[in-house]
């Protein structure tokens, strides 16, 4: 079909650099008329390079060149071999800070009859373990009962049975400009619209929201509120006020990713404190302590538990009762809480190596946070950096796969703290670093 000839010739110039990062395409009439075509040719090639993540349409403004190219959003690329590379990309919950867990799974197989936690549970989770999560998220600020818990398999697994079941194709929820690249791929996966809403230093802005609720049919809201991913923007408690006003004005859902807050405990309360019937928390635990349990508990309001329950059913048919157990038994023994204390030790001592290396450069950080924004020189853009990075042994993570819409991606890259084994590997990737920075090594070992 001709209308995909074109798509694919747009694809092209997007792929060789003819077309970049946030240039506006030519009005759909004036390139059927250069190219020898009718207007309804162009509007389906059009909406068919929306369709693959190459454009973005902005009303009253025109088309624009997608921020991340079309490129796979997510952060594990398993076409990638990163195994012998140092890992300062991932934001892996510093597994190191970490004691075996075989005294725990002893403890949960001496209290219980095993086979029974190798049945399936109910979709939602079995109560003792709601109960052990609906005080967990009170310990957070947000008042919730255990009818109102879905336990899930980790935070991912949320994000997706919330689409899933809430929302419809084709709906548009408001996003940071800045985003978790998990939530693009999985708004991907079930065809929903993101709708990028600028930032500042207190994260998502009042003004942006309220614009993007006028041009849009904003149906939702996704945010992280504390230690947002990857800027490590904290919101005011009056921010939270400004945003709460125009989401209930609205009626929009508020979906809030909070799985670092327990790195940030002096952050105002959640935003979803303001809203208990508007929004869905979600509190990940795979940040915090033992990521392989895939644990996550989600607080809905009561007429969305059961649509969130059947997408579980759907898709996983219930979380691990097993783990979950484990789970519930580091919070109710103390032990979660021991663990991340621990973390927040070791990652103020990480970062006062990060500090003293990258010294006389401009970088955003909150303390016990798991990772850094890193302002890149103007003379290396934040895809250079991530290859010529990865070309010496060293995994970091470009702006691209943050940004949303047709903005420019800002020239930043994400560096981890918590994903390298120990604090001497840390320095060995913060020396390559360093060196890019300073236009010691470039591309293929050559100079920038």
């Amino acid at each position: 079909a001709l209308y995909l000839a074109v798509a694919d010739a747009l694809e092209q110039d997007i792929r060789n650099g003819s077309l970049h990062a946030g240039e506006k395409l030519p009005p759909q009439r004036s390139l059927a008329k250069k190219v020898g075509v009718n207007v309804t040719t162009i509007t389906r090639a059009y909406k068919e390079a929306e369709r693959r993540g190459l454009v973005s349409a902005v009303i009253g403004s025109g088309t624009f060149v997608s921020s991340d190219l079309g490129l796979n959003t997510s952060l594990l690329n398993t076409e990638k071999n990163t195994v012998n590379m140092i890992e300062m990309g991932l934001v892996y919950p510093l597994y190191s800070a970490e004691p075996d867990i075989t005294p725990v799974i002893e403890r949960v197989l001496h209290k219980n009859k095993t086979n029974e936690l190798m049945k399936y549970a109910t979709p939602q989770g079995l109560l003792r373990h709601r109960q052990t999560a609906a005080a967990w998220i009170g310990s957070q600020g947000v008042l919730v009962t255990p009818e109102n818990i879905v336990i899930t398999a980790g935070a991912q697994h949320a994000l997706q049975c919330i689409l899933l079941s809430v929302f419809l194709p084709g709906d548009h929820i408001a996003v940071d400009c800045l985003t978790y690249p998990g939530f693009k791929t999985a708004a991907r996966l079930c065809n929903i619209k993101l709708e990028a809403v600028p930032m500042d230093e207190q994260g998502m802005t009042p003004k942006g929201l309220a614009a993007a609720c006028k041009n849009h049919e904003i149906k939702g809201i996704y945010t992280v509120t504390s230690l947002h991913n990857p800027t490590n923007t904290v919101m005011s408690e009056s921010r939270r006020n400004e945003l709460a006003e125009i989401i209930q004005k609205n009626n929009l859902l508020l979906l809030e990713d909070d799985l670092y807050r327990a790195y940030a405990p002096a952050a105002p309360a959640p935003l979803s404190a303001l809203l208990p019937e508007n929004s869905i928390y979600i509190a990940g635990l795979s940040k915090l302590f033992y990521a392989g349990l895939r644990i996550s508990f989600v607080a809905a309001p009561a007429r969305l538990c059961n649509r969130i329950s059947q997408a579980v059913v759907d898709t996983l048919q219930s979380c691990s009762p097993l783990n979950a157990e484990i789970a519930c038994e580091c919070m109710t023994s103390g032990l979660a809480q021991e663990i991340i204390q621990k973390k927040r030790t070791e990652l103020i001592n990480r970062y006062s190596l990060l500090e003293k290396k990258l010294q006389g450069f401009e970088f955003a950080y909150k303390p016990a946070s798991l990772f850094v924004w890193l302002k890149l020189p103007d003379f290396i853009s934040s895809m250079d950096f991530e290859k010529i990075a990865g070309e010496h042994g060293v995994h970091v993570v470009s702006a691209e796969k943050f940004t949303v819409g047709s903005m420019v991606p800002p020239n930043f890259i994400r560096l981890s703290l918590c994903s390298v084994e120990s604090i001497e590997e840390l320095d060995l990737g913060l020396s390559v670093i360093q060196k890019i920075l300073n236009r010691e090594i470039g591309l293929t070992g050559g100079m920038l």
